[in-house]
């Protein structure tokens, strides 16, 4: 289960763009916390994350790296 931020933890939480975003601005951002992950649109950092276990991220970011998804 993941430990839910709050609203001030997210606005205060380190985002960093990805390495393996294009050129061409279409970025996301991680920032990552004790007991879970972030994930954003760098074009709207004031709306919607999609929040993740560290569990759920690991598996997400293996099933994109194999081409499983």
């Amino acid at each position: 289960m993941t430990t839910r931020p709050t609203l001030a933890q997210l606005a205060n939480a380190q985002w960093r763009t990805s390495t393996y975003s294009a050129a061409n601005n279409e970025c996301v951002e991680v920032a990552l916390g004790a007991a879970w992950v972030g994930v954003r649109d760098t074009k709207t950092p004031d709306g919607p994350a999609l929040l993740l276990s560290g569990r759920t991220w690991t598996t997400a970011l293996h099933a994109v790296s194999t081409g499983t998804i």
